[in-house]
């Protein structure tokens, strides 16, 4: 059966959006979802289903996370396949740049048009450089401060549409513990 990772939005941010980890887990179980395992409490979630499409997991889980937290949980899903070809790409792009304060990864629910990806790419600036890579951002930062304003910027990423950022450190410890 097709493995298949979950990275859900917007939660465990404030006291309205709460979803422990357990409680993601055990509405992915209440769906029918098996295998199911959670990495830390910022909604990765990895799930086992007949389904092949993407779009259907993600669809099944948004209505089991609804239901048991009364609110939407915006979720965007990966094929294993896909998700550890995204990290090793990325830690390859974070080879060849050398030293790095800061790699993100903004993962998106739909792959960028031509013209929209190379709009993106085309906001790197000499310490902040950023790559599309099918359906990411990397975003990769030579120097970070706190407080660095998102390089992609509102308008932009609204266009991109559905995302949620993690950081390539994560992504590839998800990739070994579940692969």
């Amino acid at each position: 059966m097709p493995t298949h990772v979950a990275f859900l939005r917007a939660i465990n941010l404030g006291s309205r959006r709460t979803f422990p980890k357990d409680a993601v887990r055990a509405a992915a179980e209440g769906a029918g979802f098996t295998g199911v395992q959670t990495y830390l409490n910022t909604g990765n979630l990895l799930v086992t289903s007949r389904m092949r499409s993407l779009a259907r997991v993600g669809d099944a889980l948004e209505e089991a996370f609804a239901r048991d937290r009364g609110f939407e949980v915006p979720t965007i899903v990966f094929g294993f396949p896909e998700l550890t070809e995204l990290t090793e790409y990325a830690a390859r792009l974070a080879g060849q740049a050398g030293h790095l304060e800061r790699h993100y990864v903004s993962l998106l629910r739909e792959e960028p048009a031509a013209d929209l990806a190379a709009e993106v790419e085309g906001r790197s600036t000499p310490g902040t450089r950023l790559v599309v890579h099918g359906r990411s951002v990397m975003m990769m930062w030579t120097r970070a401060v706190p407080g660095d304003v998102d390089p992609l910027g509102s308008s932009l990423s609204r266009r991109l549409g559905l995302s949620t950022a993690r950081t390539a450190g994560v992504l590839t410890e998800i990739v070994r513990r579940w692969g």
